[in-house]
Parts: C-alpha cells; sequence; structure tokens
C-alpha cells in the first residue's frame, strides 16, 4: 500500500470533518455519555487551577474543555479550537446553552498551532493525534505551547478488537472486498493502539513522566438501528463506503454487523457497544 499524500489527506480530512460537524452536534448527548470517563481522566490529568489558561485541540462540541473552564476560573481561560470553523460553531453553541463565558474560540491546526510559545498551562486533545498526517510535529507543537510544567492529556484508541461500536462495519465491508483494509500505521483512529507508540512519540517530543492508562467506556443506544443511523452521519468515510453499494448489499452488510454484534443487545433491543480508549498525561 502506497503512503499517503499528506497534503491531499490533509485536504479531505478538513473537508469530512466540516461535512460531519453537524452531526456531531446533533449525536452530541449520546457521544458524550460514552466519552464522559475519558473526559474526567483528562481534565484531572492536567491539574486545571484558577488562572490557568487551557486549550483543547480537536475540541468538537466542546464538552471535554468545558469541564476544564469551570476550574480555571476565576481569572482562567479556555481555548477551545477545532480545525475547521463549522466544528468551531459545535462549540460556540454548546458554551452558550451551559452559560460557559470564560472561553475564546478558534480555528487551530494541530500541526502548526498558532500560539505563542510557553503561553499555556494545559493542553486537551481527545481522539486527535492519531488522525493527523504528522503526529510528531503536533506534539511538538504542543511541547512549544505549553509553559515549563504545563500538562497535556491525551485520548487514543485501543485496538480495533476492544472497539467494535467501530470496528464491526469496517471489518465486513472488507469481508464483503468492499473496501481494502486500511493501513492501521497510516492516520487512522486505530494508529495508536500500540501504547508504546503514544510514550515514543511524547519522550521524543519532549514531554517528561508520561503515564499510559485505559479507560473502559459504552455506547449505549435505543436500538442497533439508532447506532446505525448514528455511525452514517458522523462518519463521512462509512457513509461514503456504503454508498457504493447496491441495496442487495446493503442488506448483507447490516445482516452481517447486526450479527456480529448481537452479543451487545439486550432482549429490548438496546444495544450497549464497549470500547477501549488510551488515556495518556506528560508534564513539558
Amino acid at each position: 500500500m502506497a503512503p499517503i499524500d499528506p497534503e491531499a489527506y490533509r485536504t479531505t480530512s478538513r473537508a469530512r470533518w466540516a461535512e460531519a460537524a453537524g452531526a456531531w452536534g446533533t449525536y452530541r448527548d449520546v457521544i458524550q455519555a460514552a466519552a464522559e470517563p475519558v473526559s474526567h481522566w483528562m481534565v484531572d490529568a492536567i491539574d486545571p487551577q484558577p488562572g490557568h489558561r487551557v486549550l483543547e485541540l480537536a475540541a468538537g462540541p466542546g464538552d471535554t474543555g468545558f469541564l476544564a473552564a469551570e476550574l480555571i476560573e476565576p481569572g482562567g481561560t479556555l481555548i477551545s479550537s477545532d480545525v475547521v470553523e463549522e466544528m468551531v460553531d459545535q462549540a460556540r453553541a454548546r458554551a452558550a446553552e451551559l452559560g460557559v463565558t470564560n472561553v475564546e474560540f478558534r480555528t487551530i491546526d494541530a500541526e502548526w498551532i498558532d500560539l505563542p510559545t510557553a503561553s499555556l498551562d494545559g493542553v486537551l486533545a481527545r481522539w486527535l493525534y492519531m488522525l493527523l498526517a504528522d503526529p510528531a510535529t503536533a506534539l511538538r507543537e504542543t511541547r512549544r505551547v505549553l509553559r515549563p510544567g504545563g500538562r497535556l492529556a491525551l485520548a487514543a484508541w485501543a485496538d480495533p478488537t476492544e472497539n467494535p461500536w467501530a470496528s464491526a462495519p469496517t471489518a465486513e465491508l472488507i469481508a464483503m472486498e468492499a473496501i481494502d483494509p486500511p493501513d492501521l500505521d497510516e492516520p487512522d483512529m486505530f494508529a495508536f493502539r500500540d501504547p508504546q507508540r503514544i510514550v515514543g512519540l511524547l519522550e521524543d517530543a519532549g514531554f517528561e513522566d508520561v503515564a499510559v492508562e485505559q479507560v473502559a467506556i459504552v455506547y449505549r443506544y435505543r436500538s442497533l438501528d439508532d447506532w446505525w443511523d448514528t455511525m452514517l452521519d458522523i462518519s463521512t468515510s462509512l457513509a461514503q463506503a456504503v454508498g457504493t453499494l447496491t441495496p442487495a448489499q446493503r442488506d448483507d452488510l447490516r445482516d452481517a454487523v447486526d450479527a456480529r454484534l448481537a452479543q451487545y443487545v439486550a432482549d429490548d433491543g438496546s444495544a450497549s457497544l464497549p470500547g477501549l480508549t488510551h488515556v495518556a498525561a506528560a508534564g513539558a
């Protein structure tokens, strides 16, 4: 498999996030209900204090950063950012709902963080770095903008087998020969499945006291149909792949996926789909 073209990948990635931004706002409740333990772990790991200046990268609707925002008052500021303005708009709307006022909203690319050197006390990045064309550069940029003693907390998905909520459709599409197997060592949601890669990248970027743990989560849906509709809306790559199938093939795909996930469906039809994520913290 040929290596990716980094610039083409960045352009495509931005377009996909812009297209999916509205769906991430629509499904924010169910996503954050599952991700809440991850958000709390990360916020605790940066030890936010009154007066701190904290950046959230790839904030999406912003929920992780907003947990920190209340802890850095009085005098502190959260910078809620994403790579596309459409995602920043989702965080802006969520902040208005919550009444969070000590927040700035910025469009920021994690590979080129447009902030002064040593200007931040903490950085939060939930499920970001493994998706980037150049995560090493992004982590060096993160280290640059942190003050000495500042803290980074990140999350990155563990192995596909630990995350059937996301990996089941891909596995069945591969089995149908509808898509090629992805190169998981290129930018991919599972590119950081080996925690040693996380440790190595953080240390190479100049971080110290690196710690990696795992947090189990559960996505809960009223039915597998609800889960499927959510996935098609928030994942433009999945929607694109499914869109190439004939109606009969789409039926076959759903049958195969439903069979793979049947063990997580209760008698009332509700689905509780498990996931596992690495979480890491390090000091600047």
